[in-house]
């Protein structure tokens, strides 16, 4: 199936369905254009929210600092490293 071929449907109740024709009547487009324009923009909100992460100055600077730091493995990498030889 095509990109544009691909379906979501949802049910409303008529109140919420009037709603958001109007809205995308004002707006000139089609309900389905709308539609899709507000659900990509809450997936975009809700997935940059989830999966990015803020430091502060100083988490920010600590950890460049363990980036850059000489990589040391643990006894339990050493020994499962040497497991695979």
């Amino acid at each position: 199936m095509s990109q544009s071929g691909a379906r979501l449907d949802l049910r409303l109740n008529a109140t919420d369905k009037a709603r958001i024709a109007r809205a995308a009547d004002i707006r000139g487009i089609p309900v389905s254009t709308f539609v899709r324009d507000a659900v990509l923009r809450e997936a975009e909100q809700v997935m940059t929210a989830e999966l990015s992460i803020t430091l502060s100055a100083q988490e920010s600077r600590r950890f460049v600092r363990a980036l850059d730091a000489p990589f040391k493995p643990n006894a339990k990498l050493k020994k499962a490293l040497a497991a695979l030889r």
